[in-house]
């Protein structure tokens, strides 16, 4: 298991730290990296393990070995935050980058080189108090000439031609925002704010066009690419509603998991299955519940992310504010 962290407050630890399977102890890897790194994104290549790429506070990073040793990719631009990393379902060749302030990158040889995608804006319907971030990207495995890129904080832009142009897809985001339960405003002048701050999205075969998204105001569904979305009212099973994460289960394109949470109460886990159309209740992972509340120690603490198992299906693994990861295996199906 690899982790990244960033020193975003006094006494944290920025870096990337790495754990074997069956030790409890977690390893600071340093060789090739700069003495202050804060990593927001890992990607591993999907056939080759050793093979590993992290983004940090000044461009991507590649390892060939493990994590033993690391080198800066060649990046045409400087003091860029790297938060998303993304390979081609076909060809892992071809990958994607997001940084902040808003740009999003391609690589058609592995990181050894990068070019600067043209007519990536952020729309700049809200104003934070940090610079707006590409935080997830996702592409269709069906149509991989579809991109989508969620904007923390100011919605969804989609891309049909391998990135060479992006559109905005947030107007029907902000339509939703007019529903009282759906505003939200903690940092801006708009209470548009909670709808538009994207956490992550994503894209099964099950489903080709369908896109699903993980907003502050809990998941959406559009089953047209972008153009309209719909509200999956995960309210209806737990008040844990501000999403964090969803993914689609290697194992299964038809099971989404997703991390949903509430502000300064321990996280809450749910799993559910896509079932003709339909949304049902898998379980609620009260057991990785129950390890996080057990290793907190920041009233803030709440899960940011959470990594599937491609070899084990009920192994997951769920990343915390406060730095600690949970492991969670063996859980029940209801």
């Amino acid at each position: 298991v690899y982790v990244g962290t960033a020193a975003r407050i006094p006494g944290a630890l920025g870096g990337i730290f790495r754990q074997t399977v069956g030790s409890d102890q977690w390893e600071l890897l340093k060789k090739g990296l700069p003495e202050r790194m804060d990593v927001q994104a890992i990607t591993i290549h999907p056939t080759d393990p050793s093979l590993i790429y992290a983004g940090s506070q000044n461009g991507p990073y590649r390892s060939r070995d493990g994590g033993e040793s690391w080198e800066k990719l060649p990046f045409p631009d400087e003091g860029l935050e790297v938060w998303s990393i993304l390979m081609h379902p076909r060809d892992p060749r071809i990958m994607y980058l997001g940084t902040s302030p808003v740009a999003i990158y391609r690589s058609d040889n592995g990181g050894d080189s990068w070019r600067k995608l043209p007519r990536v804006t952020s729309p700049g319907r809200v104003k934070m108090n940090f610079p707006c971030r590409v935080i997830r990207l996702a592409i269709d495995p069906t149509n991989p000439e579809e991109i989508y890129a969620g904007l923390e904080v100011d919605g969804v832009l989609r891309s049909r031609d391998r990135g060479e142009t992006w559109e905005d897809v947030g107007d029907d985001l902000v339509r939703l925002a007019q529903q009282t339960h759906l505003k939200s405003q903690i940092a801006s002048d708009t209470e548009n704010e909670g709808m538009l701050d994207s956490h992550a999205l994503t894209i099964s075969s099950a489903l080709p066009g369908t896109v699903f998204l993980a907003v502050r105001m809990g998941l959406f569904r559009s089953a047209d690419r972008g153009q309209t979305w719909q509200d999956m009212q995960i309210g209806r099973f737990s008040p844990l509603t501000y999403a964090r994460d969803v993914k689609v289960s290697p194992h299964n394109p038809n099971t989404l998991v997703a991390a949903s949470i509430v502000e300064y109460r321990p996280a809450a886990v749910r799993k559910f299955e896509e079932v003709e159309g339909k949304v049902r209740e898998g379980y609620i992972a009260q057991q990785a519940a129950e390890l996080i509340a057990e290793h907190r120690h920041h009233r803030d603490e709440r899960v940011l992310q959470r990594v599937l198992d491609h070899h084990q299906p009920l192994r997951q693994a769920l990343g915390t504010r406060g730095a600690h990861e949970v492991l969670a295996q063996h859980l029940e199906h209801s």
